[in-house]
């Protein structure tokens, strides 16, 4: 099956998520930023949440650093 049904039919939802900054590949980090938020309102600090998660997920501190800070920036009105 092409894409490109399935992205035509999803288009202003994909246009909403480009607008805030969304990249494609974030979805897989969906997971890994639960465990961020779960252990950040349990009182870790960010530096030990980091580097557990770094080697949970096998994934750089840097990346992980990336995307604590792209997920956890708020949604802007006109993407909403």
């Amino acid at each position: 099956m092409s894409t490109l049904p399935i992205l035509n039919f999803n288009k202003e939802l994909l246009k909403r998520l480009s607008d805030i900054g969304f990249k494609a590949g974030d979805c897989k980090y969906i997971e890994l930023y639960s465990d961020y938020d779960r252990m950040r309102k349990s009182g870790e600090k960010v530096t030990y949440i980091v580097s557990v998660l770094s080697e949970k997920y096998n994934v750089s501190e840097r990346k992980i650093y990336g995307v604590i800070k792209r997920f956890g920036k708020d949604c802007t009105t006109c993407a909403v």
